[in-house]
């Protein structure tokens, strides 16, 4: 485990403003840029992967957390991140993708996860067990989640243990905004009231001792709260310090604890640094490295067709719009209105949730072909003046090849750039 976390809050009570990104991807271009950003400045990457994304039958992405790991390590190590540089974490580790069990089922399969992430190597653990599962109440009291919580770290423990690895440092904290953004829109959001999140810290404190891990807290590093910033299909709620300043606050009797804010994607450069001088010190973004990946493969398909107008081949927006209507449970659910509405939901929302389509093997297939076909080309400038203008200064100075994985990369490492770093 990395000092700087188990350090966030020292260094914040001496008056530094510690904060470091905590990238929430799968996706390998996303990951490298990542990686890439982290070799340039000489930076912690954190990588964290979610419940459901990454657990023991393979989540979403068909990846284990030791599989996970392996791909990701692998690519640290071809982009020249030394490994003392690259952090692991799980988000959300709870029985979230089984709440259709009965509780004690869903623990279960919960327990095996965790134990799965701690054996690979992840050091940081967000334990997240608020949900509800199929016979519990439609609102779990907060000794129960706390109980839980404790329960998964005693599993966590016990394997780092047995594995003699390092014990892992813990996330807790219920006040979690839906993964992916809301569903709807949302002009406005209250940070979380400072007595809620006040009690959360006891009950897990209650709850650790109570399982025999007493020492626990002192590896507890953050706390989810709602500082109010979100985002949902098509607008963002930025961070407001003024309506935050009570819960600030919290911190100051906290001396062991930082906050962490989960859906910091979409937030400008100055939201991000007033968010770290506050003590969130983990900003957690996903969606938003995605969103800016999927704009550059737009752009660059669309430079091709302007470099190639009579090519024969679909456009990658096209290749999109047929698999994400092939196969709509992704999507589904989350965005409405009418069939034009929706459609423009699908490719241009903030919730991004075309990003669960990249790893189709027909859209795999296009964008693969597409980079092919634009690696074997000049890209004018004057027509990445046209489609990528953000990257035309870098291109002509020549910090930036006018290569098309060069040109993705930069696109999502210019999202990372706006999170502050110490």
């Amino acid at each position: 485990m990395s000092d700087m976390l188990l350090n966030l809050a020292a260094s914040r009570a001496a008056g530094g403003t510690p904060c470091i990104a905590s990238v929430c991807s799968a996706h390998p271009i996303v990951l490298e840029a990542a990686l890439r950003h982290g070799v340039a400045h000489s930076a912690l990457v954190l990588i964290e992967a979610t419940c459901n994304q990454v657990n023991q039958d393979g989540g979403y992405t068909g990846l284990t957390p030791a599989t996970f790991r392996a791909q990701v390590q692998s690519l640290a190590a071809r982009c020249g991140l030394p490994p003392a540089q690259l952090l692991l974490g799980g988000d959300h580790l709870g029985p979230n993708s089984w709440t259709k069990l009965p509780a004690e089922a869903a623990m279960a399969k919960a327990e095996t996860m965790v134990a799965a992430y701690v054996a690979a190597g992840f050091t940081k653990l967000h334990l997240d067990t608020s949900m509800p599962c199929a016979d519990d109440p439609a609102s779990l009291p907060e000794t129960v989640i706390a109980a839980r919580a404790a329960r998964l770290a005693a599993i966590a423990e016990h394997t780092a243990r047995a594995a003699q690895l390092p014990p892992p440092c813990y996330v807790i904290g219920t006040e979690v905004p839906p993964p992916g953004g809301a569903r709807e829109r949302i002009d406005t959001l209250e940070p979380t009231d400072p007595a809620r999140a006040a009690q959360t810290i006891a009950a897990h404190r209650a709850a650790f001792a109570a399982a025999g891990l007493p020492d626990l807290m002192a590896r507890v590093i953050a706390l989810v709260v709602q500082p109010g910033v979100e985002f949902g299909t098509d607008n963002v709620v930025p961070y407001n310090q003024a309506a935050s300043r009570a819960l600030v606050r919290l911190l100051d009797s906290q001396p062991g604890l930082v906050f962490e804010a989960h859906s910091t994607d979409y937030q400008t450069p100055s939201a991000l640094a007033a968010l770290a001088q506050d003590g969130f010190a983990i900003l957690k973004v996903g969606p938003g490295l995605t969103f800016a990946l999927r704009e550059a493969l737009y752009r660059l398909d669309a430079l091709e067709a302007a470099l190639t107008p009579d090519r024969a081949t679909p456009s990658l927006p096209e290749v999109m719009e047929q698999a994400m209507l092939a196969s709509p449970g992704h999507w589904q659910g989350h965005y409405h209105g009418d069939a034009s509405h929706q459609r423009l939901q699908r490719h241009y929302s903030y919730s991004d949730r075309i990003r669960y389509y990249w790893p189709d093997p027909r859209v795999q297939a296009a964008v693969t072909s597409l980079l092919a076909r634009l690696g074997q080309a000049a890209l004018p400038e004057t027509l990445i003046s046209q489609f990528l203008p953000m990257a035309l200064d870098r291109v002509r100075s020549g910090a930036l090849a006018a290569e098309p994985q060069a040109l993705l990369l930069a696109a999502v490492a210019d999202v990372l750039a706006g999170y502050p770093m110490e």
